[in-house]
Order: structure tokens, then C-alpha cells, then sequence
């Protein structure tokens, strides 16, 4: 689980702009941009890892059909845009990777364009 871990840190890390906090109250660790929030890495009540994508609501629900009983309508979320993906193994790293990044991508498309041109800037200087 470790691993999984240290790959979704680093991913979410890697998107220009993010900043990661740990919310005591919810235990989970939150990654967002432009102080919004895309990813949130946690549990669910029974302790099981789960990883929060805010997605296209198309996509999210492409996706639970595709993996039923994995990713799920988002634990404590707006049902139809946030997804939880349960880390126990059934999604390819791969598309984690690319699930973490359109989640960035789509809040990050939800700022105005001058947030967005300084969260580019800024990471290019």
C-alpha cells in the first residue's frame, strides 16, 4: 500500500501548481490547485484506501461501470462528479496516473484563465 501511496503523492505533486495538506478532521491527505481541491487520498468507514477523483461526470460514470465495486460515486461527495477509487488493486497504475491527471485538468479548467495563466507561469520560472 506504501507504494501506492508514494505513486499517487508523486503524480499529484508533479501537476503545476498543486499543494498538499492533511486534513486531521477527515484523515486524508487533499492535493489541490488554484485552492480547489482534485484528489483526496483517504479511507472510507471501514478504514479501506480510497483515492477522490473530481472527474467529468461522463467519465466517472463510465468508469464505475467499468469497474464495479472499485470505483464507486465519491465517499462523502457531490455523487456525480467525484469518484472514489479503492487502491486494493483493481485499477492499472496507468490509468490511475491518468485518472489523477484529468482530475487536475478539470479543476484546473474550472479557474478563470488569469488563475490558470499564473499556476502556468508561475511552475515555468
Amino acid at each position: 500500500m506504501e507504494q501506492i501511496d508514494k505513486l499517487i503523492e508523486a503524480r499529484c505533486l508533479a501537476q503545476k501548481g498543486t499543494q498538499q495538506d492533511y486534513k486531521e478532521e477527515w484523515h486524508a491527505w487533499r492535493y489541490l490547485v488554484g485552492g480547489k481541491m482534485y484528489a483526496m487520498r483517504g479511507g472510507d468507514k471501514e478504514g479501506l484506501p480510497i483515492l477522490t477523483l473530481k472527474l467529468p461526470p461522463e467519465q466517472g460514470y463510465a468508469l464505475r461501470e467499468q469497474y464495479t465495486g472499485i470505483i464507486v460515486p465519491g465517499y462523502y461527495m457531490n455523487k456525480e462528479h467525484w469518484n472514489s477509487v479503492y487502491l486494493f488493486g483493481g485499477v492499472p497504475k496507468d490509468t490511475l496516473r491518468k485518472l489523477i491527471e484529468t482530475a487536475y485538468q478539470t479543476v484546473l479548467r474550472s479557474l478563470s484563465k488569469k488563475a490558470q495563466a499564473e499556476i502556468l507561469e508561475k511552475e515555468e520560472k
